[in-house]
């Protein structure tokens, strides 16, 4: 059993909007997730693209490359088609022996419009799961035939994001396509982590801790807010920090094996980078000793 703990580096610099953190450079986002003790780092906007730049920015700090977000298009295209535009990335995460693709679907999402209220959201029709997940499962194979496993990012303001979605998700997908199982966007999104935990053990394969404080959870809700405001206003933090319990969602996963991440985008002028990675690493390696994973 072998469980390493990752970061995304979206606690130091947002992708979705380019602002939040866009002074601060890749090294010092590397050394201090270094320094609170993380063994690899997810992929982001200032990460080189190119298999030995990238081993040449994260050897000096010991950093494994984990796994990187890929935006899918399958709504509009075929799986041969989506495997086209996937080659680069795909490539990239084997040269960098990554064994997991993080993936979703984003042709409809509308998580990084701020003008769009999460009450926008695209809703896929009952009958358009079953062609969506063939689509999925086809990319997932191929992906898998050359090592590496797809994991699925359910994620607010997309098309899955609830917990119903994220049942007809798994209900219409093959045992190639796994989840990619947060915290996070689960609370958020209405389910129970570590209900979806339990029911879905065997095809999670990638997990993501984010933290969520309820008061701006229900703020959000309240007032029609877009994801990023909320966001800017401090939906998420690290685990720990806010209502999920997640040792109750790791005993749900006896025996898993893989990354968990902290991947918690915060407006890192309001929560300071480091002092929140040292927070959030203290408290995911505490829990998981208390649920028996370490």
């Amino acid at each position: 059993m072998t469980i390493r703990i990752g970061a995304n580096p979206i606690g130091w610099s947002n992708d979705d909007m380019l602002e939040l953190g866009g002074e601060t450079p890749l090294e010092v986002c590397l050394a201090e997730a270094k320094e609170a003790g993380f063994e690899g780092m997810e992929l982001g906007n200032k990460f080189p693209r190119e298999p030995e730049a990238l081993k040449k920015a994260l050897a000096p700090f010991g950093m494994a490359c984990v796994s990187g977000w890929y935006s899918a298009e399958l709504l509009k295209r075929d799986a041969d088609t989506e495997m086209k535009h996937l080659r680069a990335h795909l490539d990239l995460l084997k040269a960098m022996g990554s064994n997991v693709l993080v993936f979703a679907e984003t042709s409809n999402a509308i998580h990084g419009d701020r003008s769009k209220p999460l009450s926008q959201r695209p809703v896929m029709k009952a009958g358009d799961w079953a062609e969506y997940g063939r689509r999925v499962t086809q990319v997932a194979e191929a992906t898998l035939k050359e090592g590496v496993r797809l994991v699925y990012h359910h994620h607010m303001g997309t098309i899955v994001e609830s917990e119903a979605d994220i049942d007809a998700f798994m209900a219409s997908t093959g045992e190639a396509a796994h989840l990619l199982l947060d915290t996070g966007h689960a609370t958020w999104g209405g389910a129970n982590p570590a209900a979806l935990a339990r029911r879905y053990k065997s095809r999670i394969s990638h997990v993501h801790t984010k933290d969520v404080r309820k008061s701006v959870m229900e703020k959000s809700k309240a007032g029609n807010w877009s994801f990023l405001d909320s966001v800017l206003e401090g939906v998420y933090t690290v685990p720990g920090d806010g209502m999920v319990d997640f040792v109750s969602v790791f005993k749900e996963l006896p025996g898993y094996s893989g990354w968990v991440v902290i991947e918690a985008e915060q407006d890192p002028k309001k929560a300071h980078p480091l002092t929140y990675a040292k927070m959030g690493y203290a408290n995911l390696t505490r829990f998981l000793k208390e649920a028996g994973l370490r």
